[in-house]
C-alpha cells in the first residue's frame, strides 16, 4: 500500500527530495560565491572556523575536477550548520550583488550616452552641459570627433575608451556632491 501526503493531514513529512536538492544546490552556489571573493571582502565575513578552513583549501586546489570536489564537500560542511548561521553571509553578498547591479546599470548608462554623444553631439552635448556645466567642452568636442574619426578609418577606440573615462569621472563627482549638499542642508536644520 503506497501513503500518500494526503493520508494523515497532521503529519510532518518534512521537505521533499525536490526541496532538498534545491536547498543542497543553493549552499552549493553559496559555496562557490564564497570561494570566488577576493581575501579582503572574505575576511569580513563572520564564517565558521572549518568552513573558512575548506574555502581556503577549495582555493589551492586548481585541478577542474579536483576543485568541483572539493567545492561539494564545502558545500557539505556548510550543509552541517544551521542555515541562520549563514543569513548575515547572504545578506551581505546581496548587498554586493545590489552595488554591482548599480555599477552596471551606471555603466550602461555611460556607454548610452557615449554612443548618443557620437550619434547626435549637438543634442547629446547640450544634454550633458545643462547636467554638468564644469565639463570641459573643448576637450568633449575634440574626443568627439577623434572617435569619429578612428571608427570611420578602422583604428583602434582610444577616443572612444576616453569618453567614456571622462563620463564616468563626472557622474561619481556630481552624485558625492548632491550627497554632500543633503547632509550640509540636514546638519543646518538641526538645532
Amino acid at each position: 500500500m503506497n501513503r500518500t501526503y494526503t493520508d494523515d493531514p497532521e503529519h510532518d513529512y518534512g521537505p521533499t527530495r525536490t526541496q532538498q536538492r534545491r536547498d543542497a544546490l543553493a549552499v552549493l552556489a553559496l559555496a562557490n560565491q564564497l570561494v570566488e571573493l577576493p581575501p579582503s571582502k572574505l575576511a569580513k565575513l563572520d564564517l565558521p572556523e572549518d568552513v573558512q578552513r575548506e574555502i581556503a583549501q577549495t582555493r589551492r586546489i586548481t585541478a577542474h575536477i579536483a576543485r568541483k570536489r572539493q567545492l561539494a564537500f564545502l558545500a557539505k560542511v556548510m550543509r552541517r550548520h544551521d542555515t541562520e548561521v549563514f543569513d548575515g553571509v547572504r545578506a551581505a553578498l546581496g548587498e554586493n550583488r545590489e552595488r554591482q547591479r548599480q555599477e552596471t546599470a551606471a555603466m550602461h548608462r555611460f556607454e548610452a550616452t557615449r554612443d548618443r554623444l557620437l550619434a547626435d553631439t549637438d543634442a547629446a552635448m547640450s544634454e550633458l552641459i545643462e547636467q554638468f556645466p564644469n565639463v570641459d567642452r573643448q576637450h568633449l568636442r575634440s574626443l568627439v570627433r577623434q572617435a569619429k574619426a578612428e571608427k570611420e578609418s578602422n583604428k583602434p577606440p582610444r577616443a572612444y575608451r576616453e569618453i567614456f573615462q571622462l563620463l564616468k569621472e563626472l557622474v561619481p563627482g556630481g552624485e558625492e556632491d548632491a550627497e554632500q549638499d543633503d547632509l550640509d542642508d540636514l546638519e543646518e536644520e538641526t538645532p
